[in-house]
């Protein structure tokens, strides 16, 4: 009998939440992690999803999750404003951007930065978000030289989910600009992607999860961590296309 009650209180014992503030660039790659990492042991991850910039400004405001995920750069400034432990950092893997459109589009070639430059001066609209992949979207549209002739046509987006259902109902010539894996989360609903960005004007985006220094959970956080640097963890996010390498 008492073995009996031991058992019914070890498996009712509650569960242990790790709460996570995520980039949705890596959506694909994380919700695949996070389901297998919650298929095993007591403890639970949680997703809040974020822009950078939203991130940027949830933590300003005093805001604590367990773990942070976030491109790079910032990853760099919550640590030196003393908000997560940049030492325990893991990276996650880097995400490349691209030019897509609805499947009614037909898209000028843009393998190269001359065709980009005609693709994107021939566009009803240009569109894309302001999270990182938006960001360096925004600072490559200045050096080709477009800014002052896209101007009156250049749509922004919170994020990139706003903008693929602004995408998805649209209508004529729009084309637009965003986070390679989140374009592909998108293509069985009416876009496509027609090319990654040429090599000479990738942008690659590294991100990296890492502790808050006052997380509410920091032994979950720590088991969150030693799992996403595991083998399978990386298997996972390299099957959604999010590679270190």
């Amino acid at each position: 009998m008492a073995a009996n009650a031991t058992h019914a209180t070890e498996t009712c014992m509650p569960t242990t939440l790790i709460s996570l503030l995520s980039a949705g660039s890596i959506e694909p790659g994380l919700v695949a992690a996070v389901a297998a990492f919650n298929a095993h042991g007591a403890a639970r991850a949680e997703i809040t999803w974020a822009t950078t910039p939203a991130i940027r400004a949830r933590i300003a405001r005093g805001e604590v999750f367990d773990v942070v995920i976030a491109a790079d750069a910032a990853v760099d400034e919550f640590t030196a404003q003393r908000k997560v432990a940049g030492a325990q950092r893991v990276p996650v893997g880097r995400v490349g951007v691209g030019v897509f459109a609805r499947a009614d589009v037909i898209v000028p070639d843009v393998s190269t930065v001359d065709g980009l430059k005609r693709a994107v001066l021939a566009a009803d609209s240009v569109v894309f978000n302001r999270a990182s992949s938006g960001l360096y979207v925004e600072t490559l549209l200045q050096k080709l030289g477009l800014c002052d002739d896209i101007q009156a046509k250049t749509r922004r987006f919170d994020n990139g989910p706003t903008m693929m259902e602004h995408l998805i109902n649209g209508k004529g010539n729009e084309i637009a600009f965003g986070a390679i894996i989140e374009i592909l989360m998108f293509r069985d609903q009416g876009l496509t992607l027609a090319a990654p960005l040429p090599p000479e004007i990738q942008h690659w985006t590294a991100y990296a999860a890492a502790p808050m220094i006052t997380a509410p959970n920091a032994a979950g956080a720590r088991d969150f961590l030693r799992y996403l640097a595991s083998t399978p963890a990386a298997a996972l996010f390299a099957a959604h296309g999010i590679t270190l390498q």
